[in-house]
């Protein structure tokens, strides 16, 4: 197999206990965050972060008995890809593949925004790889569609028209934040982007992974199916517009027509970026969704 090359990235932001794997699948060079020893543990980023991302989460739940890793995916971080095409599936195989590599059999499972996108799949099309589902501000794919959530895709035609070099800072000011982040922190999710190759995976991210992935939704085609992996959704109630009240309309389930078991949480003085605004409370929901419904 040929060698990946790629500009080199900057250096990692530092966060303590983590072990730094490479991991290598077919066409992949996978950069996993690994902490823990125990039942295993996946968590999957959002964008435009990275396995960092869960730098304050991860190691609070790897101390109750878990080895959990966090990998960048495809298009993300420190992961290399000898062909930088991104298609619907392209990070489901690549999570399948990883999961396999690394023996990982079945795992409770944490992501947010793009991460969900394929944790979705991976909940439906391989239920039997996963123990419980965490998913963090993105609703469930049988939501109906409501023309109140429409503003919660504002951010979309600035990632479909994403022009190289341009700075993907506006992501993280206070409409997707309910505190700022400092500019060491925002540096640190952001760092990866001076990557080319990184850089360049935003375009076909949203318009061959995000975008299909929400008309699928919005045909109706998850309604028709059945969610049998036990989830949690977790919201930030500053998440505009994706309050408790419109989420409730839109993503009605009556007597579990859709799926086996899936409840919702808020999360006081957060917004989208919850991992970042509250990872003492997602933290305290991940690892009691594991207790009670693992």
């Amino acid at each position: 197999m040929s060698t990946p090359t790629a500009t080199r990235p900057p250096a990692m932001p530092e966060a303590e206990g983590f072990e730094h794997l490479i991991v290598e699948t077919p066409g992949l060079r996978s950069h996993v965050a690994a902490i823990g020893e125990g039942d295993p543990v996946l968590m999957l980023h959002g964008f435009p972060q990275h396995w960092w991302q869960w730098a304050q989460i991860a190691p609070a739940v790897a101390a109750r008995g878990h080895r959990v890793y966090c990998p960048d995916l495809r298009g993300a971080g420190w992961t290399v890809a000898d062909d930088p095409r991104i298609d619907r599936e392209t990070r489901l195989h690549d999570v399948l593949a990883l999961m396999d590599q690394l023996g990982i059999e079945r795992a409770h499972v944490v992501s947010h925004d793009m991460g969900t996108v394929t944790v979705w799949q991976l909940v439906y099309d391989h239920p039997e790889r996963v123990r419980t589902s965490v998913q963090l501000a993105v609703p469930p794919p049988y939501l109906r569609f409501d023309p109140r959530v429409m503003p919660g895709f504002r951010h979309m035609p600035a990632f479909i028209w994403h022009r190289p070099g341009a700075s993907l800072q506006p992501i993280f000011s206070p409409a997707y934040l309910a505190h700022p982040l400092s500019e060491e922190v925002m540096a640190a999710h952001l760092a990866p982007m001076a990557v080319p190759e990184v850089d360049a995976a935003v375009r076909p991210l949203t318009r061959r992974f995000v975008i299909p992935e929400a008309l699928r939704m919005m045909r109706g085609v998850y309604r028709r199916r059945r969610l049998t992996v036990p989830t949690l959704v977790v919201f930030g109630r500053k998440d505009w517009p994706w309050t408790e009240a419109v989420l409730t309309r839109a993503c009605r389930d009556p007597e579990h027509r859709y799926a086996d078991r899936v409840e919702f949480a808020y999360v006081d003085d957060a917004a989208h970026y919850v991992t970042d605004d509250a990872p003492e409370e997602v933290t305290a929901l991940v690892l009691d969704w594991f207790e009670r419904a693992g």
